[in-house]
């Protein structure tokens, strides 16, 4: 599988907004420097554990500091945006970083109802997914009426992160997917899968591409790997619980933390869906991963508060899937 990595710029507690997005490029420049194939960056909005909320300015950062790497979105949300505008965001991206730029596209929107209503999706709308994927498809390719702008001659390549029907949407309109989260839990994926790429209709020689989403984090030991996953696992159950998706605290913090019945099982139910361990068990975990899915990629999504535990964990995955 190719390796990529998806940093989500996750706030730590006691640290301003700022050191998670320069964070987030020093990532990006040392995954170039591991190997990596990608790196990609999400869109959350008005999130108190997450800085970034537009994907195509922390782009152009991360590709001014980078070289060879390729760059993305894991995703930008398509309903919240005008597909002209976001043709025209990623068209610069690739004007500046010519063939290295790729275009995640989710459908989610806001975390919460006040969030919705500051971003105007407070009301129904009408499932304009699929359409709306079509028309910035004809932005980037310069077939639509419009012609976006820069034209650089060569198009953006989009991924559909496939949640609800988005593996029939993207087998449709002949385009890779991406598959995390609860879809790639669920028992019916490998039928999905089987779905999608025998429904496959290819769009200028496009063929079926699954890419893998989920968090990895490697490190000398199991305990030790599942102790890094640990605030992750906490700001996810606590989200549950308060409705609002929290900065990751560190590992003695969260093990002082009072923890009530439920959140824990939450906690440990999270931590056993993640790939968190040594290099052998990771290793274990993604090999049978690649054989249920026959997944093409591998986009790892872990953080944890421990900024060169991070790193590490990076090289060590790195040279583990080498």
């Amino acid at each position: 599988m190719k390796l990529s990595l998806l940093d989500r710029s996750r706030n730590r507690v006691g640290l301003p907004d700022a050191e998670a997005l320069e964070a987030t490029v020093a990532r990006a420049v040392h995954a170039e420097q591991v190997g990596y194939d990608r790196f990609w960056v999400a869109e959350h909005h008005a999130v108190p554990g997450i800085a970034s909320g537009t994907p195509a300015v922390l782009l152009a950062a991360i590709g001014a500091r980078t070289d060879r790497i390729r760059i993305g979105s894991g995703g930008v949300m398509l309903p919240l945006h005008q597909p002209l505008v976001v043709a025209e965001q990623f068209l610069v991206l690739d004007a500046l970083h010519p063939g290295r730029v790729d275009l995640g596209l989710g459908r989610s929107l806001g975390f919460t109802p006040p969030v919705r209503r500051a971003l105007r999706r407070d009301h129904e709308d009408g499932d304009t997914f699929e359409d709306d994927l079509e028309e910035l498809r004809g932005y980037l390719e310069g077939t639509a009426e419009v012609t976006a702008r820069p034209s650089t001659g060569r198009p953006v390549p989009m991924h559909v992160l496939a949640t609800g029907r988005g593996l029939e949407v993207a087998s449709r309109l002949g385009l890779p997917v991406v598959v995390g989260g609860p879809v790639l839990e669920s028992a019916e994926l490998p039928d999905a899968l089987a779905r999608y790429r025998r429904g496959f209709r290819p769009h200028r020689g496009s063929e079926p591409r699954v890419t893998v989403s989920l968090d990895v984090l490697v490190s000398d030991d199991d305990a030790t790997g599942r102790e890094l996953a640990l605030p992750e696992a906490w700001a996810m159950a606590r989200s549950r619980q308060t409705g609002e998706f929290p900065p990751l605290e560190s590992i003695r913090a969260v093990r002082e933390e009072s923890w009530p019945s439920q959140v824990r099982r939450r906690v440990e139910a999270s931590l056993d869906r993640a790939v968190a361990g040594s290099p052998a068990t990771v290793r274990r975990r993604l090999d049978a991963l690649a054989e249920a899915t026959g997944a093409d990629e591998l986009l790892a999504s872990g953080s944890t508060p421990d900024r060169d535990a991070l790193l590490a964990s990076d090289l060590m995955l790195a040279d583990l899937l080498r």
